[in-house]
């Protein structure tokens, strides 16, 4: 028995060795050296035999060997007589030419020189051999006297004729046009443009903002910073107290309350450069992490609404009417104005004061609801003073809002040639920009709100950026929605994008206690990854990834790429009300911890009260987004101030990353369109199921069911590890084989099942049952 298991060993360290060998750098190196110089061989042969053909066509295979008395003109001397007339004569003709080009293709490959993909290239190579093999004969015949077999070899000649016979020459030229019709319809993107094409609605670009002025407004909007040394036009404003300029109109007019000088400059918003593409994900070198999914394609945003018209509803009355209610109400409480400047958004204009010297801001600030009565508007809010500008701002809502697309946004050169590592387009600032964010830099991310406020759709924009920007092998997500129906439509995507715990049906997570297996597995998951950073000797998940991309880390030894998983939670309240601490203990270790190794938390909740948002949750989630609430009291739980309670609703929100909250307007993505989303995706190839997130065992003391004929690998190997130490800790096994946390979690839970470990023991190591090798032995020879 000893003598064969050092036989199957010895022979699996030769199989290692042989696998080794020809994975070696010196090895592929010197194949690609040797490929290259048999390519520039061939190709000088082939090139020589058309010049020498009729003395060396007849060279046979027997006289390669032959002493110096037989002699050839071709200039790769006999092997390459021989060659050439193989490939020439006999078989594929002028054709063959491409056989060199195929060597080369290969030998740049061994040099991972990755412009192209090696197996499409050779296939694709071989069938336009063939086809031209097939052209050249039924073209040129044999042309008996000229190159024997004729341009087409006599493969070509034989098919060819086959074919006339068949189906007579205007038959054989009709099959061979579809041949070569399909063939450059699959080989090229031709078809990949003609469905982006098809895609689109007219001859509209989807990215392209307009940029004309209402018919009721003296000003147009800015293009940009790009535009500064433009020339603007404006229409003649009517109003003769409008003075117009290239850059501003101001308005001149006398209050009737004070009889103060007013000058209001209306501050252009920019209109963002779109690009004309859909974006494609940057390729990595070396190791590539796509290459399992290679043909996955990111969606086009043709399959997105366009509801964004681009072009400003408020009008010049509006903007007047505003700026007069202002100054009055201001001035009834003898506090004067030098200046104003109005930035129009898609929902609210940001009007820009700059008070008179001596006046004092809190004054300003008190009259917050006295402005709002002026105005009969809902939602002033006043910010006093504004960051680094020196000036108050009074935000007034539009009264005709302005829908922002989720396509425009998306569609934003800001968007597409972000280089941020999980980018997410949210919306449009008060300045029409639209505005991104990178949530590694956050690192999590809390979503707060009333009923109806735009919460969900504030989600679907998040996961859309991100499900637009990442190939599947990049990232996951791991989503919990205890409602059972906001996050519904991404269980198309689970081959794709979605993780979930294993021997798990469905992809969403709603039951509770599994929200909570879900949560420690994640937590398991962390510590594992943690494990190969400090192996790997690197800080990040972004150091890592590089290295394993790079070939400086072992697969053998444990390591593996690393995608980013995305915790999307839709109502966060429901959980901590079911579950309480065995939800907010996971969470809030995941928030401490999972940040460097490329683990975010997204979390939504409708009732932003204290006992839902603790001290905990607010410590470890600096970035925040508010939707309206009904309360100032609820808008200082998320935002530790006021500003959420005068909302307009509809998606009008609040950011928040450790400074001045900044209002946007959230992009709208309707259910419809994740559901176009999620379809263009499901009908793409994906993996066999989603990625298995390993349970753990969470003490309840109750035994594991285990398949002890899927056996680890290493499961004898760590039985006598751990009868040889006395000791059953995971931690051990872990550290002696170097595997991971879950796959050493997983032989423990097989020991235990196979009688050689005993139950766990709260903190304790788990007792030995099998006291010495001779039980082990019995108990291995059993199984």
């Amino acid at each position: 028995m000893s003598r064969k298991k050092k036989k199957s060993k010895s022979k699996s360290i030769d199989e290692k060795g042989f696998i080794k060998f020809l994975k070696d750098e010196r090895f592929r190196y010197a194949t690609g050296i040797i490929m290259i110089l048999f390519a520039f061989y061939l190709f000088l042969s082939f090139i020589s035999y058309f010049f020498h053909w009729e003395t060396d066509q007849d060279f046979r295979w027997a006289e390669v060997f032959s002493g110096p008395e037989i002699t050839v003109e071709n200039q790769g001397g006999k092997w390459g007589a021989w060659l050439s007339d193989i490939f020439i004569n006999r078989w594929f003709g002028f054709p063959s030419l491409l056989f060199p080009i195929i060597l080369i293709a290969w030998s740049l490959h061994f040099f991972k020189f990755s412009f192209f993909k090696i197996w499409s290239v050779t296939r694709n190579s071989l069938i336009l051999i063939i086809l031209l093999s097939i052209t050249f004969g039924a073209i040129f015949g044999s042309a008996s006297g000229y190159l024997g077999g004729g341009p087409g070899g006599t493969h070509g000649f034989h098919i060819s004729r086959w074919m006339i016979a068949l189906m007579g020459t205007v038959g054989t030229g009709f099959a061979l046009t579809i041949l070569f019709s399909s063939f450059f319809l699959f080989t090229t993107p031709v078809l990949n443009m003609i469905k982006e094409r098809k895609g689109m609605p007219g001859d509209e670009e989807p990215n392209e903002e307009h940029t004309n002025a209402d018919e009721d407004l003296i000003f147009e909007q800015s293009t940009g910073p790009q535009d500064n040394g433009r020339s603007v036009k404006h229409e003649e404003a009517e109003d003769e107290n409008f003075i117009v300029s290239e850059n501003h109109v101001t308005v001149d007019e006398r209050s009737s309350n004070n009889g103060d000088e007013v000058e209001i400059t209306v501050e252009k918003s920019s209109q963002e450069e779109h690009l004309k593409g859909d974006g494609t994900a940057g390729e990595l070198q070396n190791y590539d992490p796509t290459l399992e999914l290679p043909n996955y394609k990111l969606p086009p945003l043709s399959i997105l609404k366009d509801y964004d018209s681009g072009d400003t509803t408020v009008t010049n009355e509006e903007l007047i009417s505003n700026k007069n209610k202002i100054v009055e109400t201001l001035a009834s409480y003898k506090i004067k104005i030098d200046k104003i400047k109005a930035t129009i958004g898609p929902t609210v204009t940001l009007y820009e004061i700059v008070p008179a010297p001596g006046i004092r801001i809190s004054k300003i600030k008190n009259l917050e609801d006295d402005i709002a009565l002026s105005l009969a508007a809902l939602g002033i809010r006043i910010i006093a003073p504004i960051p680094g500008k020196g000036t108050i701002g009074i935000e007034v809502p539009n009264q005709t809002p302005r829908l922002v697309a989720m396509k425009t946004i998306l569609g934003s050169r800001k968007f597409q040639e972000s280089d941020f590592e999980l980018a997410i387009a949210l919306g449009k600032t008060i300045s029409n920009e639209t505005f991104t964010f990178d949530l590694t830099k956050m690192p999590h991310l809390l979503v707060a709100g009333a009923t109806g406020q735009g919460k969900s759709v504030g989600l679907n924009a998040i996961i859309a950026s991100l499900l637009y920007k990442k190939h599947p092998a990049q990232l996951k997500f791991v989503m919990i929605d205890p409602k059972k129906v906001e996050l519904s439509l991404f269980s198309r995507i689970e081959n794709h994008f979605l993780a979930k715990l294993e021997d798990t049906e469905e992809a969403i997570i709603t039951d509770t206690q599994k929200v909570i297996s879900t949560l420690n597995a994640l937590c398991a998951e962390m510590d594992e990854r943690y494990d190969l950073l400090q192996m790997a000797h690197v800080r990040n998940i972004k150091e890592y990834n590089k290295k394993f991309i790079d070939r400086r880390l072992n697969p053998e030894k444990g390591h593996r790429y690393m995608p980013f998983i995305v915790v999307v939670i839709d109502e966060f309240a429901d959980l901590i009300m079911t579950a309480g601490r065995s939800i907010e203990t996971p969470i809030s270790r995941l928030a401490q911890l999972a940040r460097a190794i490329g683990i975010h938390l997204v979390i939504a909740t409708q009732r932003p009260t204290t006992n839902i948002i603790t001290g905990v949750i607010k410590a470890n989630f600096p970035a925040r987004i508010a939707f309206r609430v009904s309360s100032g009291i609820d808008s200082r739980t998320i935002l530790d101030g006021p500003g959420a309670d005068q909302l307009i609703g509809r998606g009008d929100m609040l950011f928040m990353s450790g400074n001045e909250p900044v209002r946007i307007q959230c992009a709208f993505i309707d259910t419809p369109e994740i559901d176009d989303l999620t379809e263009f995706i499901s009908e793409q190839k994906g993996y066999a199921g989603a990625m298995e997130l390993k349970g753990v065992d969470e003490g309840t003391g109750e035994p594991i069911e285990v398949d002890m004929r899927k056996r680890d690998d290493m499961f004898e190997e760590a039985a006598r590890l751990v009868v040889q130490h006395q000791q059953g800790s995971t931690s051990l096994i872990q550290r002696k084989l170097a595997l991971g946390y879950n796959r050493a979690g997983r032989i423990v839970d097989q020991l235990e099942a196979a009688g050689i470990l005993g139950p766990p023991e709260g903190s304790k190591a788990r007792q030995v049952l099998a006291k010495d090798e001779f039980s082990l032995e019995q108990i291995l020879n059993e199984l």
